[in-house]
This record gives C-alpha cells, structure tokens and sequence, in this order.
C-alpha cells in the first residue's frame, strides 16, 4: 500500500512509518513543513538502506497516498483534517491521536464527542476512520529488531477498514485485535494517559497492554 503518516515527523509517526516502509509498502512523510518531511524521510531511508520513504507537505501527502495515518498532537489534530479534508474521501484514515490533558497527561482526557477518533469521523463523514495504535509506545519503533510487547486494539465502524487497520498492525509486528466499532475508541484512547501513568510511577520505558486467554 501507499501510505501517508501525516506528522510522520515525529518519535510515533516515524517509527510507524519505518517499520511500515521495512515491511515493503511506499510512505511518505506529511509535514506542515515539506522541508521537514524530507529530511525526516531522508533519515529513514538511510536506516532502510533503500529509498522507501518519500516527505511532502500534508495535503500533497495524503493526495498521493491509498491509506492515510494521522499521527499529530490533540491540538493540532482538527486543523489538520480539516487542512486536508479534500484527500480523504473515500480513503481510510488511521487515527493514532490521543486527546491528552496538557496539565497531566497520566489523567484520561474524554473529549466532547466521545474520543478523538468520533470527532475525526465528525469532521470528515466521507472518510472511513479507524482508530488504533494509541496504546504503542515509541520507545522501540525505530528498533527493527525488537519485538514490540504490546497488541493493538483496532476500532472502526466500517469493517474493510477496520480489516487495513489489523493488516497494518501485524505488517508492523505486532498482534492486532478486533475491538469493534468507532464508539469503542473512547475506551482504546483512555488507555493512554493510563499507561503513561504506570510508566512514570513505576519507572518502566513503553508499558503496553496484552490481551490474554486466546
């Protein structure tokens, strides 16, 4: 596949885009900066050893791109869908964002629509969101050879999508599961602040969960 991670410049997004990129699909890096993008794609590319990974800006990237990943800060989260609204339809759209409370990220944060994921379906209907990949921590993204401990929950209402989410998941090394419709994001989302809590009281680099019993 040809896949955009817009705010691929940063630790989540261009881990993902890395291991998406090893695994054989074209990406490209999305910027609000081109510039940015590229240089951020050229690092890859030399971690690669191939040119896999493309930069542009983000509305040419998603324009270019079959699926699109949205991997930015809450707060830039509606700004950037709506930059790039007219790329979408009919694509599915990977939300990675997490609605964090800016004065205590450890503190779950439900935004008025229900989850971050509710709000990107809210603001761009002719997209199909799929919410996953919240709960991964970057910490070893960018290492090729580490195993992620870590499964992800994949939420969409439309199953096709829900079904790219998955494929992206385990193309990325890890262990996806079917957790249903968009309205169960809210739950995946809350994870978060969760986890970063564990990890700042306990002193663990990247907790994650594990579905157990199957």
């Amino acid at each position: 596949m040809k896949i955009a991670v817009l705010g691929g410049t940063g630790k989540e997004g261009s881990g993902l885009a890395l291991r998406w990129a090893h695994a054989g699909h074209a990406v490209i890096i999305g910027s609000r900066d081109a510039d940015k993008a590229k240089r951020a794609a050229e690092e890859l590319n030399q971690m690669l050893g191939q040119p896999r990974v493309q930069g542009m800006d983000n509305l040419s990237a998603a324009q270019a791109a079959e699926v699109v990943v949205l991997s930015v800060p809450y707060a830039a989260h509606l700004d950037t869908l709506n930059a790039v609204r007219s790329a979408l339809a009919g694509k599915v759209v990977i939300d990675v964002t997490v609605p964090l409370d800016p004065q205590d990220i450890t503190r779950v944060r439900v935004p008025p629509a229900g989850s971050a994921a509710k709000e990107a379906q809210a603001a761009v209907p002719e997209a199909h969101i799929v919410a996953a990949f919240q709960n991964i921590s970057a910490t070893h993204l960018k290492k090729l050879d580490a195993v992620i401990d870590c499964d992800v929950l994949v939420c969409a209402d439309d199953e096709a999508a829900r079904r790219v989410g998955m494929q992206l998941a385990q193309d990325a090394g890890m262990r996806a599961w079917d957790a249903g419709p968009l309205d169960n994001a809210v739950v995946v989302e809350g994870l978060t602040p969760i986890l970063l809590g564990i990890n700042k009281r306990h002193k663990v680099k990247g907790a994650g969960i594990r579905i157990t019993g199957a």
